[in-house]
């Protein structure tokens, strides 16, 4: 099994464990666009405690890939994202994180 697909039942998994249903060929696509950032441990996670983190996720990823306007309803998705994913819950992967709030803002799109 590729280092890859190590990852990929990983992301599985957790979505598994909190029921969560995902689209497949999404995640793969989401994880791939993260690049061999996937494979750092530390790279690979959000905190969802660390404001200094999350404000990257903001700007890094919901402006500038996913194209949004900046405002409350950025924060809102994030905070939500965390909560479904499990504040206490120390694995919140980063592929997991991107695609649940590309599912909430409709932007699957980008990733066909």
């Amino acid at each position: 099994m590729s280092q890859f697909d190590e990852c990929m039942e990983q992301y599985k998994t957790a979505f598994n464990k909190l029921n969560i249903n995902y689209d497949e060929t999404l995640l793969t696509a989401v994880a791939k666009g993260l690049g061999p950032s996937i494979y750092n441990k530390d790279s690979s996670l959000v905190s969802g405690s660390d404001k200094t983190e999350l404000d990257t996720v903001k700007n890094n990823f919901l402006i500038k890939k996913l194209g949004l306007n900046d405002g409350p309803e950025l924060d809102a998705a994030i905070t939500k994202t965390v909560e479904t994913l499990g504040k206490s819950n120390p694995n919140k992967y980063r592929a997991c994180f991107y695609y649940l709030l590309t599912k909430e803002f409709g932007k699957e799109d980008i990733y066909a």
